[in-house]
């Protein structure tokens, strides 16, 4: 799936200068976070909100840097997580806002502490459904369901609903093994079909969900329509998405609950790098920096996706950005610059705020770059120190 991202400010650091100008001092590599943009984000996500009843909620598995929390605590109804660690984080960051969790399936161990941070628990299957359930008492529970509708092409990894999908519970596999009283259990149904996608891909899901689960749905208190929506994307159609929340809660009666990750930081993050020097093979110059994709933007090789960088063009000089790890297929992507590059230079990559600092790593030793805060007002803070005890201390 193509990664799309805004070319307009704020993605360009500052309008009339340079990335040199305005990241000068900056040691590098770093990840910058723009205030401004979360905020934009922010108040399009409530507005949805407000014209619908939804509830809107962070999910930290594509953002989950904290100290913003407290501003996206303004626009937001609480967050999502993926386990323990999230759930809590949610709930020690975000103040008294919900927290939802969500997992393929749970451990024994770390479940007995789950229900101090969530409010909702959603499972993955009916029988750990029914093995939890007692353990939750007094908390919202939910069952993930598999509508079967995959309108994705051609990346399985981000389809729950490609064939042989572990995720969600499939129409026949809740006719096979629910039973009255652990129906009674459940308070909602959750289904997370979309990566990326604009509301029509929604639409055309909810259509499976009521095929599928319908007959359902009147016994529940709340519905909760996942993540993947691109709300915040330029010429996403937001009709389409209340359009689609206002049937369900017409048709239903239930609460609605979206949880977005990608569009409420998309195009809200810079990350800087720089040459650190140019090798050529084959006719093929190459840039090699001090920043990696497998490090430092995993996304890049797992999705995979050429990242927005800024001040490039079709050419005329070519170069192959990659970073300086001994994976050979350590590669950001190919790019044209107006001039040719020289060790030194400074880079400057968009939309770099989503899966990047809760998903990088310290192979090879990398040192994990720090994270900054930019305000409204272009000051900038440094939110963190880290050094050789980050990556020590994760091994021994």
């Amino acid at each position: 799936m193509e990664k799309t991202f805004d070319m307009r400010p704020p993605f360009l650091p500052l309008a009339g200068r340079a990335p040199e100008e305005t990241f000068a001092g900056i040691p590098t590599p770093a990840y910058i976070i723009d205030e401004a943009q979360l905020q934009k984000n922010g108040e399009i996500l409530a507005t949805v909100a407000q014209r619908t009843g939804a509830r809107i909620l962070l999910a930290q598995k594509a953002f989950s840097n904290f100290a913003f929390y407290p501003m996206l605590s303004q626009y937001l109804a609480g967050t999502e997580a993926s386990g323990l660690y999230e759930a809590r984080l949610g709930r020690e960051e975000m103040g008294h806002k919900e927290v939802h969790v969500f997992c393929a399936a749970y451990r024994d161990d770390e479940f007995a502490e789950l229900p101090q941070y969530a409010d909702h628990i959603v499972f993955n299957s009916i029988a750990q459904l029914k093995k939890f359930a007692p353990m939750a008492k007094g908390k919202s529970l939910g069952l993930r369901i598999n509508p079967q509708c995959s309108t994705q092409e051609g990346h399985d990894i981000y389809d729950p609903c490609a064939p042989g999908s572990r995720l969600g519970v499939t129409r026949e596999a809740w006719d096979a093994q629910m039973d009255a009283e652990t129906l009674s259990l459940l308070d909602g149904l959750h289904f997370h079909t979309l990566c990326e996608q604009d509301s029509d891909a929604l639409e055309t899901t909810l259509q499976a969900v009521e095929k599928r689960f319908g007959d359902v749905l009147p016994r529940m208190k709340w519905l909760n329509m996942g993540g993947g929506h691109h709300i915040t994307r330029p010429g996403y159609n937001l009709d389409t998405l209340c359009r689609c929340i206002t049937h369900a809660q017409k048709q239903w009666g239930v609460q609605v609950y979206l949880e977005p990750g990608e569009a409420v930081a998309l195009n809200a993050g810079f990350f800087l790098s720089r040459v650190l020097d140019i090798v050529e093979n084959g006719g093929t110059k190459i840039a090699i920096l001090d920043a990696s994709a497998a490090c430092h933007m995993p996304d890049v090789i797992e999705m995979p996706y050429t990242p927005p960088l800024y001040g490039t063009s079709d050419g005329p000089h070519s170069y192959r950005l990659a970073g300086p790890t001994c994976l050979s297929g350590d590669i950001i992507g190919d790019y044209g610059f107006p001039h040719p590059l020289q060790v030194g230079d400074l880079l400057t990559f968009g939309d770099m705020a989503i899966y990047t600092t809760c998903k990088n790593n310290t192979f090879n030793g990398m040192p994990l770059p720090n994270i900054w805060a930019r305000s409204a007002d272009n000051k900038f803070e440094q939110l963190t120190d880290f050094g050789y005890l980050d990556f020590k201390c994760r091994l021994g």
